[in-house]
């Protein structure tokens, strides 16, 4: 597989909050030659299977990353021109000026963001202000009429924005968050192809992770894998971007700790890291880390879970850039990792509460 063909591919394809069938069906014909079965949940989710060598009832780990990316509706249609409204994560300040595509009945269409020119705006901050989405509109170039016809409120839309080859082995485009680790995902896949392994994997493609985090709920409620890894980009260094607490390109995989993620497998990861010479750099989150891993975690009983990032530039625009090498080392690690797995690893990381004193059974301290 060629990684940059396929992640071109991947953010290319559109796919904003709850409508992400064409992501999912690209998946399906991608991933079919490295696992053995799929499912699709109730919430849209693609769930593929790679079953491993170990006795039955094996132990299942799921990967997951999520595939949605940020998108907006038409809110209003008004003398040809369309109002817009952001479902969730656009970034106003870079709209105006781009390139869009109104997901119609009728087919795709493509339209420009413009606003009032500044020498004329009636806005609080005059010329030097960004325009709200209130001063925003998409001009189609088509007549009204015309627009009334195949327009509806509530059209999706996409940035136009194909993805882009730079220097330094980089790709730039939308939708990197979180298509470029679905696509450590797959690079795992094919790295397992020739490796043996105990444990079922299951590489879970969620939906609607910018919306809430809802897709990997779903998922995780009904894969109830043993030990879970959540995927998604971290902020990588670039102008006004803190160097000494985030990763630049190159750093990856970036490891999360906190809270919410389970020491004892990241001691596994990290372990894995070392066995192969690889630097991991270690984020902190002192609570919510706004990705997947926050729900897969509470799921019926509890999952162990990790958090792995790959580093990106311009995070939620239509440039995000990432280096292709981050993107393989991620899926490498985790291939690893994976092909090393026992039963006894569970037991290992497991948190065991301290058994009741016999005393205080009897005396009902157990009830």
């Amino acid at each position: 597989m060629d990684l940059k063909e396929h992640l071109k591919t991947l953010t290319e394809l559109t796919g904003p909050q709850g409508h992400e069938e064409a992501v999912r069906h690209y998946l399906r014909e991608q991933w079919a030659e490295y696992v053995d079965d799929f499912e699709v949940d109730g919430f849209g989710s693609l769930i593929s299977i790679k079953r491993g060598s170990g006795p039955e009832p094996r132990k299942r780990i799921m990967l997951c990353a999520h595939m949605d990316e940020i998108g907006m509706l038409v809110a209003n249609i008004k003398n040809g021109y369309l109002r817009l409204s952001d479902i969730w994560g656009i970034d106003n300040r870079i709209l105006l000026g781009k390139l869009v595509l109104i997901h119609t009945r009728s087919g795709i269409l493509k339209g420009l963001v413009a606003s009032v020119p500044p020498h004329i705006s009636n806005s609080k901050g005059g010329a030097d202000a960004y325009p709200d989405w209130e001063e925003l509109w998409v001009d189609l170039g088509l007549p009204a009429e015309e627009v009334a016809q195949k327009v509806r409120i509530g059209d999706i839309v996409t940035m136009d924005a194909p993805a882009i080859d730079l220097m330094g082995d980089k790709v730039a485009g939308k939708a990197m968050d979180d298509r470029a680790c679905v696509a450590a995902v797959t690079a795992c896949l094919g790295y397992l192809k020739s490796r043996k392994h105990d444990w079922d994997v299951y590489a879970v493609a969620s939906t609607q992770e910018e919306t809430g985090l809802f897709g990997a709920a779903t998922a995780a409620y009904k894969v109830q894998p043993d030990l879970a890894i959540a995927l998604d980009v971290a902020f990588a260094q670039q102008p006004g971007v803190n160097g000494d607490e985030y990763p630049k390109h190159g750093s990856a995989p970036v490891i999360a700790i906190g809270p919410n993620l389970h020491e004892g497998l990241n001691k596994g990861l990290q372990d894995t890291a070392k066995k192969l010479e690889m630097s991991l750099f270690t984020e902190t989150y002192t609570g919510n880390t706004g990705t997947d891993a926050w729900s897969i975690q509470v799921s019926r009983a509890g999952i162990p879970t990790a958090l792995l990032g790959v580093p990106i530039r311009n995070m939620h625009t239509p440039v995000e850039t990432v280096l292709l090498k981050d993107i393989d080392r991620t899926g490498r690690l985790m291939a690893d990792f994976i092909a090393g797995l026992t039963d006894e690893f569970l037991d290992k990381i497991t948190w065991k509460p301290a058994e009741v004193d016999k005393g205080d059974k009897k005396n009902g301290a157990d009830k």
